[in-house]
């Protein structure tokens, strides 16, 4: 676009709009600070394309057949309203040269170039716009293909992630913001404001569960600040290799400092008495003390992501070599800046041995002659707003920066909307590090030119396998296999959109990385014996919002109510709509022109609807619909088994109860069935009631023997009064019994035997061999005392 405005006649304005659906935005502008002194955010807006032509301007019409001029006026007050806002700004009779950037043989964008007059251009000068507008196409069209196969990649690498939830117990909290995150990274020109969950507290219902009146419902609201993912990354790859190791993993999250701080984690973790610990310390010189008190307790600890102060306690770091990772930020910003220029970096705090490697190793390849490496403006602690303000004050304060490097994953998504805001989206040069969904998005939209990715999930699964090493075979025996440096790095990636000989592509990157962890986990490990090992695993986590839950009445005529009701995707712009049912719904998403609700289906039941809302009219197609359709689908079902799985728990839960009431009931039973009572001095008597089985009587005989061995007993006074049925299993039971009993010196006599009871046995042939029988206790108490040398005093 430059190009073509210092072609003679210099045009004093241009811009560069793009297609992007039904709407024209764009994504390039000069020459017109002096009409907005604060810059212009990028992208901007410049409305829907006019319904007469293919996606044409709707001042321009003709633009989609070929270059055209209209009045500047006309132009400016249909698609930049700022240009004509001061009076006198844009002279009356000045127009605008609007040329289609054709892609595929449709316009994919259009160029406009304010001239002096309305004469179309001519000659050489026509020749030479038609050369830049072709090689523009197709460059374009390379770039636009690309992007969508980033998409594609991005949009595969969600569905992975939410159907890796559907195998668990996931949270919709958890899961919203999985959401999120993934659908504006597919997304990116929706700019999506908002995304909910709205669900049915008990959609069991089916189809036209709605249709009966107003549904009690709970809504899910994600951020809208982008999460952080690197540490959920680290954890799916602990998690993946736990799976057949034995290991639990109890995955928490905690500032530097303050309430809740990873020192009180550690702490918690020494205090309950953990298998092992992963940490990624925030502050490495302050978690000394809790490596120390670890170490004293023979728990063994690795430290990830960030390396340990110099002379540590944790015997080993598992993560990225940060000084080199640094350097090769720094050998990508040369390639960027060939011309040399100034470079400012920032990073998150001053605190982290990462970040000010990172630095280092950046300012060493920054070394030579063109280059200024300004001092790294940092302590925004991982705010991303807070990143935002210092980076905007400073491209303000030094408009010469032409580069800069996000040394932290939230400081280049920070240079990136800096930029966008005051109007230098794509020229200023920036290095990220990490892949946050907003550093896709930048990456996308070409205002991240590159970005430097760490391998977060290697770092969780080397880390988990180790730990357990540690736990099975001792923590020299692990480190004596392990490199002399105790240092395991585990490398980085430099990530751009394009092609580079220097980079891997997005898309290529997100293939593979989903490729990976799918392999990781069809791992066919066989589970470890015994029980589990807990292992804690400490993340850091950022100050964030967190995502919210509410109650919500569903009224049947709302948006969400007639999603559940009819089963299909329904869309509708605030500005035309009669939401009385919806104030509630409407206050969440102050500002939209486009709300959306996509149904949850599963297993033929509607359980609740996703929402999304966006700033901009008209901001989603059918094709848009359709990925949205797929990802509820896929989210719904993962809601299910969660919500299963809950009930499953709770009836396992209540089973073990009733399992745990049932044998103490059992055992209270067993107890008191076959008591075992001194009467006098060498009898006891034993009554038996209920039946007799094997397993009774194998306790039966047990406690049999021991009260004999404790009283020294001589008789024992077997009681079957009490009995259900003496059976040949029983009578074989009770004379095992005897026998048991005569090998102590006792001799068992039965008493109690109904007459019922012996008719049976001699029907049934059964022999009780040389045991002792009498009809009932009393005559069995006489016959002991006899044996034992007894009498009775007195007899009524």
């Amino acid at each position: 676009m430059r190009r073509a405005m210092g072609i003679a006649p210099r045009a004093p304005r241009g811009g560069l709009l793009l297609c992007e659906g039904r709407r024209l935005v764009y994504r390039v502008l000069e020459g017109f600070d002096s009409l907005a002194p604060r810059g212009v955010s990028l992208p901007t807006d410049a409305g829907l394309a006019g319904e007469s032509g293919p996606r044409a301007p709707s001042a321009a019409p003709d633009a989609a057949r070929g270059m055209c001029v209209v009045r500047a006026h006309a132009w400016y007050g249909s698609h930049l309203p700022l240009a004509i806002a001061a009076e006198g700004a844009v002279p009356a009779d000045a127009g605008v040269l609007v040329a289609p950037v054709v892609v595929r043989g449709a316009p994919a964008g259009y160029l406009a170039l304010e001239q002096a007059t309305l004469a179309p251009p001519e000659g050489e000068r026509r020749a030479t716009l038609e050369v830049l507008l072709d090689a523009a196409g197709a460059a374009l069209e390379r770039n636009r293909l690309y992007d969508e196969k980033a998409r594609l990649a991005q949009e595969i690498r969600l569905l992975e992630q939410v159907l890796n939830a559907v195998g668990t117990t996931v949270k919709p909290h958890n899961l919203v913001e999985t959401l999120a995150y993934g659908i504006k990274s597919v997304q990116i020109d929706q700019q999506w404001t908002s995304v909910e969950l709205w669900l049915v507290e008990d959609a069991g219902g089916g189809e036209g569960a709605a249709a009966g009146g107003d549904l009690d419902g709970r809504v899910f609201r994600a951020p809208r600040t982008s999460p952080t993912t690197y540490f959920h990354n680290l954890c799916d790859g602990a998690v993946d290799a736990a799976r057949g190791l034995g290991l639990s993993v109890d995955f928490r999250v905690g500032p530097v400092d303050g309430p809740g701080c990873q020192r009180e984690i550690l702490e918690d973790g020494i205090r309950r008495g953990v298998s092992g610990i992963i940490i990624a310390p925030g502050d490495p010189e302050a978690a000394e003390e809790g490596f120390r008190r670890a170490a004293e307790a023979g728990i063994p600890v690795v430290v990830v992501d960030t390396p340990p102060a110099p002379g540590s306690r944790a015997p080993l770091y598992i993560g990225t070599d940060n000084a080199a990772a640094g350097r090769l930020a720094g050998e990508v910003m040369r390639r960027l800046l060939p011309g040399g220029g100034v470079v400012a970096p920032q990073r998150p705090t001053k605190h982290a041995i990462n970040t000010r490697e990172r630095v280092e190793g950046f300012c060493a390849a920054m070394e030579g002659p063109g280059i200024t490496v300004l001092p790294s403006y940092e302590d925004c602690d991982y705010d991303q707003e807070l990143g935002t303000e210092l980076a905007r004050a400073a491209l303000r304060q030094r408009p010469d920066i032409a580069g800069a490097f996000g040394v932290a994953g939230g400081n280049g998504p920070a240079w990136g909307r800096a930029a966008r805001e005051i109007g230098r989206g794509g020229e200023l040069k920036i290095v990220a590090f990490d892949l946050f969904s907003e550093t896709v998005a930048l990456l996308r939209r070409g205002m991240i030119h590159a970005t430097i990715v760490q391998r977060e999930y290697d770092m969780g699964y080397r880390a988990a396998e180790i730990i357990h090493r540690m736990i099975t075979q001792g923590v020299e025996p692990t480190l004596a296999g392990l490199p002399a440096s105790r240092i395991i790095h585990t490398g980085v990636d430099c990530i751009t959109l394009e092609y580079t000989p220097w980079s891997t592509t997005l898309s290529d990157h997100l293939e593979r990385d989903t490729a990976r962890r799918v392999a990781s986990r069809r791992l066919d490990v066989a589970a470890a014996d015994g029980p589990e090992s807990d292992v804690l695993l400490i993340g850091l986590s950022a100050r964030r919002e967190s995502a919210i839950e509410e109650r919500a009445t569903i009224p049947s005529r709302s948006l969400v109510g007639r999603v559940l009701d009819a089963g299909r995707p329904l869309a509708v712009d605030p500005a035309g709509y009669d939401g009385r049912e919806d104030a509630s719904l409407l206050r969440g998403h102050a500002g939209a022109r486009t709300i959306l609700g996509v149904p949850l289906r599963a297993r033929g039941n509607v359980v609740g609807v996703l929402v999304l809302s966006s700033e901009r009219e008209d901001a989603c197609g059918s094709d848009d619909v359709a990925f949205l359709e797929r990802v509820a689908g896929t989210a719904a079902v993962a809601i299910e088994n969660a919500r299963l799985f809950g009930r499953i728990s709770e009836r396992t839960i209540e089973l073990e109860r009733a399992n745990q009431l049932q044998e103490s009931m059992l055992r209270t039973i067993n107890e008191l069935s076959s008591p075992v009572v001194p009467i006098a001095d060498g009898i006891l008597v034993m009554p038996v009631v209920g039946t007799m089985d094997a397993q009774r009587s194998s306790r039966f005989i047990a406690s049999l023997l021991e009260e004999i061995h404790e009283h020294d007993a001589q008789v024992v006074l077997i009681d079957v009064t009490g009995m259900a049925v003496v059976d040949a299993e029983a009578a074989n039971q009770l004379v095992r019994a005897a026998q048991a009993a005569a090998l102590l010196g006792a001799e068992a006599v039965l008493v109690g035997v109904t007459a019922g009871a012996a008719q049976m046995m001699v029907a049934q042939g059964l022999d009780l061999g040389a045991m002792v029988t009498h009809v009932n206790l009393a005559r069995g108490f006489r016959y002991a005392l006899a044996k034992t040398g007894g009498r009775i005093l007195y007899q009524g």
